[in-house]
């Protein structure tokens, strides 16, 4: 499994302005004037002909978008934007009902996928919800065992190569590593054995990198090399260069939470479903009947974290440094 973090403490800040926004939201929207006014203002934003819109909507369809370090007049006019979507949306939704889309199957169909969507994320949320949170001990503990990723944090600026497992190259390669051989002979090596390879380089921190291959890549210094195996590919990795960047324990520890909470409620509700599974009957059925023991295991996956949201950044910027080492992920 890979374990990976982020430094960012985005979420803490998303969460705390979500919560200004949605009272900034609610205040704004209450009108002077007598109690019942400040009550239908209160609870209606807008009305379409004989449908109304809520503030709740408003706030929900805000707290989507996660804004963060809001101002109140940005709060005004974000919310002012997403009410006349809001209302834009009960137009089409009216015309579909009076046109009968809601009836036809695709939109049943389409309808019905969401439900049962909303309802297993909402089962998650309460397996996630009614975990308790790290101990501050358990915080520091894992700050003092994880150095590479805080107080010996550094950014390294990696090459590789990467050879098919098939090429039956791993004692040349491996003897190469330990010599700290260049890259670029090794790779003339290998054109002269007539070896299909890849190459490249990236620059990648602490946190970035699967941490299984972080604990062999930490003690290494700048210049060093290390050999990586899969079931497809060989990598030979090499520190070109690397600069310390440690994080001090005071804003490391926010991130820790963070991560520990996440990956714990991702273990409760995998071992409740888990649990779930064999308690029920489940029958496979037509072509799915032959294999079953094969077909593998959904489970419901938690709120995004701050570790899928690395993972994503990462994604975005795919390169031959991702490819080489993602045997190990």
């Amino acid at each position: 499994m890979t374990y990976s973090m982020t430094l960012s403490t985005s979420h803490s800040k998303h969460r705390y302005a979500l919560s200004a926004l949605a009272a900034t939201l609610a205040f704004g929207l209450v009108a002077c004037g007598d109690k019942a006014d400040k009550k239908v203002a209160t609870q209606v934003a807008a009305q379409v002909d004989s449908e109304e819109i809520s503030v709740y909507q408003i706030n929900e369809a805000l707290s989507r978008a996660k804004p963060a370090n809001v101002t109140p007049e940005a709060v005004k006019a974000m919310s002012r934007e997403v009410l006349e979507k809001l209302i834009d949306q009960q137009l089409a939704v009216t015309q579909a009902k009076e046109t009968k889309l809601d009836r036809t199957p695709e939109v049943i169909s389409q309808l019905e996928a969401s439900r049962r969507d909303i309802l297993a994320r909402a089962y998650v949320q309460k397996i996630a919800g009614g975990l308790s949170k790290p101990t501050p001990e358990e915080l520091k503990k894992y700050y003092a065992e994880h150095p590479q990723l805080f107080s010996e944090r550094r950014v390294y600026n990696i090459q590789e190569i990467v050879v098919p497992a098939s090429a039956d190259v791993i004692k040349e390669l491996q003897t190469f590593a330990s010599a700290n051989q260049s890259m670029e002979d090794t790779a003339k090596w290998l054109k002269s054995k007539d070896i299909k390879f890849g190459g490249g380089s990236a620059t990648r921190s602490a946190e970035q990198i699967p941490l299984e291959l972080l604990t062999k890549l930490h003690p290494l210094k700048d210049g060093q090399s290390l050999l990586v195996q899969s079931p497809q590919n060989v990598t030979l990795i090499r520190i070109a260069s690397s600069q310390t960047a440690p994080v001090a324990e005071a804003v490391a520890l926010r991130s820790i939470e963070q991560f520990l909470t996440n990956q714990r409620a991702s273990e409760a509700v995998a071992a409740n479903i888990k649990l779930l599974r064999s308690n029920a009957k489940v029958t496979y059925m037509g072509e799915f009947a032959k294999d079953p023991a094969e077909a593998p295991v959904a489970v419901a996956a938690p709120p995004a974290t701050a570790t899928d949201s690395a993972a994503s950044a990462d994604a975005k910027a795919q390169n031959s440094i991702e490819k080489g080492v993602a045997g190990l992920k």
